[in-house]
């Protein structure tokens, strides 16, 4: 496997596609970072040589991508919460952010149904007796 800013990259999928396992870089950054590196993006990656390789990585550095990228949005989530804008309750909730449902959905940031059973009072166990 290829090594790329500290991540492995696929050998046997082609540049284009293997590019994407960096994060921070989607379809449209990896064409783009090929093209400035002058690498075909339908080349696998175990067929690069050392020299495309570097200019590849050289390329790679003018992007924000990785432990950068993540240090990045972190800061900008605990900036948020800090304020205690709207989305930074949402965040500090464990809420969805971006406006949607929560009656029926939202399972993902709000985990799995806690089922809540009905609590009766003792004079109701007596009535009904």
């Amino acid at each position: 496997m290829a090594r790329l800013i500290g991540v492995e990259i696929p050998d046997q999928k082609k540049v284009g596609i293997s590019l994407r396992y960096i994060y921070g870089i989607g379809p449209t950054t990896a064409l783009e970072v090929c093209e400035k590196a002058q690498v075909d993006p339908n080349v696998r990656c175990k067929d690069l040589n050392d020299e495309q390789l570097t200019h590849l990585t050289s390329v790679l550095q003018g992007y924000r991508i990785e432990g950068d990228l993540r240090r990045e949005i972190q800061g900008n989530i605990k900036r948020k919460m800090s304020v205690n804008c709207y989305q930074g309750t949402r965040h500090k909730k464990g809420l969805p952010v971006h406006g949607q449902r929560t009656s029926t959905n939202a399972r993902t940031r709000k985990g799995p149904r806690k089922t809540v059973g009905v609590q009766r009072s003792k004079d109701a166990k007596a009535a009904k007796v």
